[in-house]
């Protein structure tokens, strides 16, 4: 309010001084020709012809001045125009001119087509890097299953060789459908196309009874187990949430030595429902921790490689979780473990 209250005084106050200009320049005008040429005029022939002079002067500037206007928003647009037929070639590199702007309006055109044209090229080096990652994850088991099913052709194989080729083709198999299940969830979730079907239960059972379906890995790593639940219901979409916390326990106990130790936390904190979910395991590094909940990203590609993991668990964790209203943070050095917190409401 106040900047266009600033602007209209300051249009006011060039008008008012151009039309002084034009008046003064005009008085100057026929005072310097009368005196030139010997004509005396009566006071009121001379002020009619210095008004009339006057306001020829003050139209031929303003029609100047209309047409420079006329000429940079005429650039302004065409530079528009380029750019909107530039990205709709698929070629986010633009950027408008913002020195060409004239008032309020051009320069919120001008600014929201190069936030355009960047929000456009972010969104295509994404699917670019999510092409790249999908592409990967894919060939390396392709590839092991197309080297292995030319080995099987070897007639020379023992049984045992051959089942342990069939073993590992089963199980990249496996892990092509997981990863294929994973997106199919994530382009879901994205799209909050998901089945969502919230309902009062009791959450503290169910932390348990994965903890115990777990049993298995953390027995055969040897591992303390550690569990401290309290009695809670919560209301929320049960198969979901069952997926975040079998991938916040899996990652626990996957990236924890032998011997170490996992503790799963469930408590009410401030009017909300908290999981905590640690491990004294390998950690995750400063620098990594902002990027560990995006599409296919691994502080350690080979190490996670090795370990059969796809990048994108943690993602789909964060996704349900945001659609429950929630929160999830991690806290962690190298070396010392991991804290995986959910913060749900209650």
């Amino acid at each position: 309010m106040i900047r266009r209250l600033l602007q209209q005084v300051y249009y006011f106050t060039v008008a008012m001084a151009v039309l002084t200009g034009c008046f003064i320049v005009a008085f100057f005008l026929t005072s310097f020709i009368y005196g030139k040429i010997g004509l005396h005029l009566s006071l009121l022939p001379l002020s009619i012809i210095n008004l009339l002079l006057g306001m020829f002067f003050t139209i031929l500037v303003a029609n100047l001045i209309r047409r420079r206007h006329s000429l940079r928003v005429m650039h302004l647009f065409d530079s528009i125009i380029q750019a909107m037929e530039q990205i709709a070639r698929g070629d986010f590199d633009v950027k408008v001119n913002e020195s060409l702007r004239d008032g309020e309006f051009f320069d919120n055109l001008a600014k929201s087509v190069n936030k355009m044209a960047l929000e456009l090229s972010q969104v295509e080096r994404m699917r670019q890097e999510f092409i790249a990652n999908v592409s990967h994850e894919i060939q390396s088991p392709l590839t092991s299953i197309r080297g292995f099913a030319q080995a099987l052709r070897n007639e020379r194989l023992n049984v045992e060789e051959r089942s342990h080729y069939l073993s590992i083709i089963e199980t990249e198999s496996c892990r092509l459908s997981k990863l294929s299940d994973n997106l199919l969830k994530l382009a879901s979730l994205e799209a909050q196309n998901m089945k969502f079907e919230p309902r009062l239960y009791r959450l503290d059972k169910q932390i348990r009874s994965l903890a115990l379906a777990s049993e298995p890995q953390w027995l055969d790593k040897q591992l303390d187990l550690q569990v401290e639940l309290d009695e809670l219901d919560i209301t929320g979409d049960q198969d979901l949430l069952s997926q975040v916390w079998t991938n916040l326990i899996h990652n626990a106990i996957k990236f924890t030595l032998e011997g170490g130790t996992v503790r799963l936390d469930l408590h009410r904190q401030d009017g909300r429902i908290e999981v905590k979910i640690s491990d004294s395991g390998i950690g995750i590094a400063e620098e990594d921790q902002i990027y560990i909940f995006e599409r296919f990203y691994k502080a350690d590609p080979s190490r996670e490689r090795s370990r059969g993991g796809s990048g994108l668990g943690l993602s789909i964790s964060q996704k349900i979780v945001e659609l429950h209203r929630g929160t999830i943070a991690v806290q962690s050095r190298l070396g010392t473990g991991a804290i995986f917190t959910v913060s749900l409401p209650a």
